[in-house]
C-alpha cells in the first residue's frame, strides 16, 4: 500500500513556501526519499486552513480563468501550481455517495470504485472532510507486459481511510487503490512528481475480481498522430513511422507506429506480414501486441479477401 509518511507538525505554511521548498529544495521526481522529504512541507500547507478557500474564492472572481488556463484535468481537481515538468500541486475534491453531484453524474468522473495504479509518484495528504477510502493492492511491474486481459497478481493489503492530517506516498507503478467515496465531502493535496517520461509510462484500471489488466488508462495523443503520419505525411511521414516503431523509448507508441505501417499495407497479407515482422521485437509489450493483432487478421481473412477493392 502506499507509503505512510510521519509528518507530526503544527507548522503552517503558505503555498508560496511550498512551491518555494520544491523549487530550490533539489527536489527529485525520479528519486523515492527526494519526494518523501517534502511531506513535512505538504502536511505544512494543509494545516493552513485558509489558503484553498482563498484561492477557490479568487478564481471565482475571475470567472475560473486560471484553471480554464492551467487545468487538463476532470472538473474535481483543482490545480494549485505547475512547474516545468517536475511537479505539480492540487487539490482533489472527493463528493460522498449521496451528494448531488455523484448522484446525477455517477461514480466514474470520479474514479470511484475503478482500480489503478499511477504513472507517476505522489504525495497526498487529508485536507478536509473524513477522508475517501481506498482498498489497497501491489502488484510487480516489471513482471507485467500490460495488454488487456492480461493475469496479474494483485496482493490485497488493507481498506483504509486518507484521515485528515495523514501523508502518503503512493509509488508508480506498484501500488494501486480502488477508491470509495468518503462518508462527506473530502479534499485532498497532492504533490505530483512528474518527469518528461511520465505521460509515456502505461497507467493501468484493473478488474481485481479477475486478476488482470482492464486496459490502459492514459492514451496519448501521440498514438493517433503516428497513424496520421503514416497516411497524410508523404514519404517524410512514413520514414518517421518507420522511426518510432524501430526506435520509440515508449513500447506503446512503438506498436501503435506498427500499427500505423499495417493500416498502409495494401493487402490482408501485407498486413499480416507487418504484424508478423514485429513479433520478433526486443519488445514484450509489442510481441505480444503484434501476436494479438496477426491472430485477429488471420481469423478474419476471408471476409478482408471477399470485399472489393476500392
Amino acid at each position: 500500500m502506499p507509503r505512510l509518511i510521519e509528518t507530526e507538525t503544527d507548522d503552517r505554511i503558505e503555498l508560496g513556501d511550498l512551491i518555494e521548498a520544491l523549487e530550490t529544495g533539489g527536489f527529485d521526481p525520479e528519486d523515492e526519499e527526494s519526494i518523501v522529504a517534502f511531506g513535512p512541507a505538504l502536511r505544512a500547507l494543509s494545516n493552513n486552513r485558509r489558503f484553498l478557500g482563498d484561492l477557490i474564492i479568487e478564481e471565482l472572481k475571475q470567472n475560473c480563468s486560471g484553471q480554464r488556463r492551467k487545468n487538463q484535468y476532470t472538473p474535481q481537481v483543482f490545480v494549485l501550481h505547475g512547474s516545468s515538468g517536475k511537479y505539480l500541486i492540487r487539490a482533489n475534491f472527493w463528493p460522498a455517495e449521496t451528494d448531488s453531484v455523484v448522484v446525477n453524474s455517477g461514480k466514474d468522473p470520479f474514479f470511484y470504485e475503478l482500480p489503478h495504479d499511477h504513472n507517476f509518484s505522489f504525495l497526498t495528504v487529508g485536507h478536509h472532510g473524513p477522508g475517501y477510502w481506498s482498498d489497497y493492492y501491489e502488484y510487480d511491474y516489471e513482471r507485467t507486459v500490460g495488454y488487456s486481459g492480461e493475469k496479474v497478481d494483485l496482493r490485497f493489503v488493507e481498506r483504509s481511510r486518507l484521515d485528515p492530517g495523514k501523508v502518503l506516498l503512493y509509488r508508480r507503478h506498484r501500488d494501486v487503490h480502488r477508491q470509495l467515496p468518503p462518508d462527506a465531502l473530502s479534499i485532498s493535496l497532492n504533490i505530483l512528481a512528474l518527469s518528461p517520461a511520465s505521460e509515456f509510462r502505461h497507467q493501468y484500471l484493473f478488474d481485481i475480481e479477475r486478476s488482470e489488466i482492464v486496459k490502459v488508462g492514459n492514451p496519448s495523443s501521440l498514438e493517433s498522430l503516428v497513424l496520421l503520419a503514416g497516411h497524410c505525411g508523404g514519404e517524410e511521414g512514413r520514414a518517421l513511422v518507420t522511426d518510432f516503431a524501430d526506435h520509440h523509448p515508449s513500447d506503446r507508441i512503438r506498436f501503435a507506429a506498427v500499427r500505423a505501417q499495417a493500416a498502409l499495407a495494401s493487402s490482408a497479407d501485407d498486413r499480416i506480414s507487418v504484424y508478423e515482422a514485429a513479433i520478433g521485437s526486443d519488445s514484450p509489450y509489442v510481441r505480444e501486441m503484434a501476436a494479438q493483432e496477426a491472430r485477429r487478421l488471420e481469423a478474419v481473412r476471408p471476409w478482408l479477401e471477399s470485399v472489393p477493392a476500392a
